[in-house]
């Protein structure tokens, strides 16, 4: 193995060794979370739940609640349980 490519793979374990450099505040991140499970559960649950919406509706920070008090009320115990999961 010749010196450069020795040079390459050490940089690239050099790199994959470092802390990542997102700097956002652990609220942030749990918001972010929340967010991918309601739009998860949306999509889930769309013809159960949601069906009156459409289906390429945008699901944002203020729209957490809302997912998870319409899971609560028309969906079975697996939606309830996902909703559960997303007031905590």
């Amino acid at each position: 193995m010749n010196s450069e490519v020795r040079r390459y793979l050490a940089e690239i374990g050099r790199r994959g060794g470092r802390r990542s450099r997102r700097t956002l505040d652990p609220e942030t991140a749990r918001a972010m979370v929340r967010v991918r499970e309601a739009r998860r559960a949306f999509r889930k649950f769309h013809s159960r739940c949601f069906w009156s919406y459409r289906k390429d509706l945008e699901i944002g920070v203020g729209d957490v609640e809302w997912v998870a008090e319409t899971l609560k009320k028309n969906g079975d115990m697996r939606a309830w349980r996902i909703a559960g999961r997303l007031c905590r």
